[in-house]
């Protein structure tokens, strides 16, 4: 029973990205030889979660309430939305302190090879938000991927064809690098972007 228990942990967090079972049996071993009390409290932490956490009636983001508390706040600028893949995209451009807008979590990205077209991460939930008479500029805000540029790009035209203003976050050489040390296609990239 004891190895079918942690047989059924180590599967568990190898559900985990960039976790195989190598990294998962390590996990597993700690928590179990050197932090039970660790390891209840991440059991109690994820249930909790479960169970409490959906989505923003509004941006669909992560929240225990209706509405997100971004969403609710008075502060922001109606009149900017940034679409993002994740909840964690949301945070990384909260975190930066330099966007003051509202944002719209599509929860994924299209991806053809997958099977993912624009219907599987809301579009028209999406779309349908952007038409609401208060949005003026739309900022695509999906990774600079093969799968984030095509769902930008299908993003950008129907959203243009709402007569919305549609940007997307500007992308090049980040600040104190060394060119010798950045990658080609962001070189090329912010050669082809320059202002």
């Amino acid at each position: 029973m004891a190895e079918a228990s942690l047989e059924g942990l180590v599967e568990a967090l190898r559900r985990l990205p960039g976790v195989g079972v190598k990294s998962a049996q390590r996990m597993a071993f700690h928590l179990l030889q050197h932090d039970r009390e660790g390891a209840r409290k991440l059991a109690g932490a994820l249930t909790d979660a479960v169970q409490r956490t959906r989505h923003c009636q509004r941006c669909h983001t992560f929240t225990e309430a209706e509405i997100c508390s971004t969403c609710a706040d008075p502060r922001r600028d109606p009149r900017l939305l940034c679409v993002v893949e994740t909840p964690a995209d949301q945070a990384a451009l909260e975190r930066s302190a330099s966007y003051q807008g509202l944002y719209f979590v599509l929860m994924g990205r299209i991806s053809p090879l997958d099977g993912v077209g624009a219907g599987d991460i809301g579009a028209a939930s999406l779309l349908e938000r952007a038409a609401d008479g208060v949005v003026e500029e739309v900022i695509l805000a999906t990774g600079f991927t093969a799968e984030g540029e095509v769902t930008a790009h299908a993003l950008g035209i129907a959203l243009k064809r709402q007569g919305l203003k549609v940007t997307r976050l500007a992308r090049g050489v980040p600040a104190g690098s060394e060119l010798e040390y950045v990658d080609l296609g962001t070189i090329a990239h912010a050669m082809g972007d320059r202002r």
